[in-house]
């Protein structure tokens, strides 16, 4: 029987993010799974608020009862949630150019106010002109163009008000920090991180140093691997047995 890999996109992403990862998959082994998270796609029209512990029950829910785990940015960070919450279902965790958090009070709060702005400006203007600005974002530097035309075709799949519900809810400001439980984490983990994504890369080598059974694989890219380099990802899916 194929092994189910459930899929978890980014903020702004639908399930459509996963499409090249999973075209790549081999279907007598592996099962992809790709899911819209709350306020994304099909599931824009779930509960309010959006809190971390209403994604993880729509995860579990979907999911079958023993998976392979993998999350992109936002979808990282609730994936690391989920195996918190369920580790005795995730039988490995793949984590993408993810974060458990902002652990400095001061800063998370800053990063709470800049969501809550951001969240403003998707209420008062119009999607268009939001994917535009968050495209435009240092951290996407250097992305190849098919990279933003599929980002930009993703993201206007969405609506502004569900994803100003998810800035809200489930922002990285709005994370309370998870550094202290990845020891807790006892399922093999993967950690993937792009060439030119500085930021994120360190964050991998920490993160790496705190689980007890990790390995931190580095790709060419950037911050969106899962489009930019989908080979090297469904390789970290496929790496460990």
């Amino acid at each position: 029987m194929p092994e189910s890999v459930v899929l978890l996109h980014g903020f702004g992403g639908t399930c459509r993010a996963w499409d090249s990862v999973a075209s790549l998959l081999e279907r007598e082994r592996y099962l992809p799974v790709a899911l819209d998270l709350p306020g994304h796609g099909a599931a824009a029209d779930g509960p309010r608020p959006i809190t971390f512990a209403g994604c993880v029950a729509h995860v579990l829910a979907q999911a079958p009862a023993s998976f392979t785990l993998c999350g992109y940015s936002l979808g990282g960070r609730i994936a690391l949630q989920a195996a918190l919450a369920a580790p005795e279902r995730v039988r490995r965790l793949v984590l993408v150019s993810s974060t458990p958090g902002i652990e400095d009070r001061a800063a998370r709060a800053a990063r709470r106010a800049d969501d809550e702005r951001l969240a403003s400006e998707l209420e008062a203007g119009t999607l268009a002109e939001f994917v535009a600005r968050w495209r435009a974002q240092p951290l996407f530097a250097g992305e190849p163009p098919r990279v933003s035309r599929l980002v930009q075709e993703d993201q206007l799949r969405n609506r502004a008000d569900a994803l100003a519900a998810v800035l809200r809810g489930v922002g990285t400001g709005a994370m309370p920090p998870l550094w202290e439980g990845l020891g807790e984490l006892e399922m093999p983990v993967t950690v993937l991180a792009g060439d030119r994504d500085a930021k994120f890369l360190e964050i991998a080598r920490r993160m790496v140093e705190r689980l007890p059974d990790a390995e931190l694989l580095v790709a060419a890219g950037g911050h969106r691997l899962h489009l930019e380099n989908p080979a090297a990802v469904s390789r970290a899916i496929t790496a460990r047995p």
